[in-house]
């Protein structure tokens, strides 16, 4: 990726470690970070840095975590101003320890942000655990959208995401939320290059649109550490032009493809686009 120019990215970085933030941007090892720092913007991570699950295909420290800081909301909420964001991208590491996964803590992240700026919210949530009555806090806090990544295909689901992830209850959830608040666009990820096909990929297409799934982004799987998963292929740009159209004709409303997307990528530009 090309270096900015300019020590704009500096701003971003100082911010977060004076608020003593985490981004999903730096612990992930995202390959857009110095981009999107130099726009003076970031994914902000919640719940700790400390995951509780060892999904394969990612970097986020793994191990004991530690108790949820109260004050966090608020401090987002202050980074959030500080960047001047018109729409924030808001997601955690997995608490599986927590009874509720940390949702109550998202719902208060959501209200601190919301009480200090008029930014639009996209929240980027764990499974909590497969808790029905945490994804309805969530919601209800009002979240302008909820965007959950599948990752891949079923089929993958094992080594991807390892055994607690479940692909038949996520496609449940987000037909929950379209029930319960039909208001929040929904949208789902998925990182190519694992070994998955295009027939599982248009099945899987298919599946979530069927869900309700509004947006839909596609990126290169990126190897972030010798102990994840290896790269099978990486696929040419043209391949993520073609998959793109194909999804919209299998009826997303937007689709966002290409090698160094990510699902949190230029997110409200994308939000803005389904809106129109």
């Amino acid at each position: 990726r090309n270096i900015p120019k300019g020590n704009a990215n500096h701003f971003t970085a100082r911010l977060v470690e004076s608020l003593g933030l985490a981004t999903v941007c730096e612990h992930a090892r995202c390959p857009n970070r110095m981009e999107c720092y130099a726009r003076k913007t970031a994914t902000f991570m919640i719940l700790g840095d400390v995951c509780t699950r060892r999904c394969g295909f990612c970097a986020v420290k793994k191990g004991k975590t530690r108790p949820v800081d109260p004050t966090e909301p608020q401090r987002v909420a202050e980074a959030v101003k500080a960047l001047g964001l018109r729409h924030v991208v808001i997601t955690c590491v997995t608490r599986d320890d927590l009874p509720d996964g940390g949702a109550e803590h998202f719902a208060q992240t959501i209200a601190a942000v919301r009480a200090m700026t008029n930014a639009t919210i996209e929240v980027l949530p764990s499974d909590f655990g497969r808790c029905f009555s945490s994804v309805d806090r969530v919601c209800d806090a009002g979240p302008d959208v909820y965007n959950h990544n599948s990752e891949t295909v079923p089929r993958l689901y094992l080594p991807v995401r390892g055994r607690k992830a479940n692909y038949r209850w996520t496609l449940e959830m987000f037909r929950r939320i379209k029930r319960r608040c039909p208001e929040i666009c929904t949208k789902t990820g998925l990182i190519l290059g694992l070994g998955e096909t295009y027939q599982e990929l248009f099945d899987t297409f298919a599946d979530f649109v069927a869900a309700g799934v509004e947006i839909l982004t596609l990126g290169q799987y990126l190897r972030p550490s010798p102990d994840c998963l290896p790269v099978a292929r990486f696929l040419p740009p043209e391949e993520f032009d073609y998959l793109a159209e194909r999804a919209k004709e299998i009826g997303f409303k937007q689709v966002f493809a290409g090698p160094f997307v990510r699902s949190s990528y230029h997110a409200g530009e994308v939000y803005a686009a389904t809106r129109c």
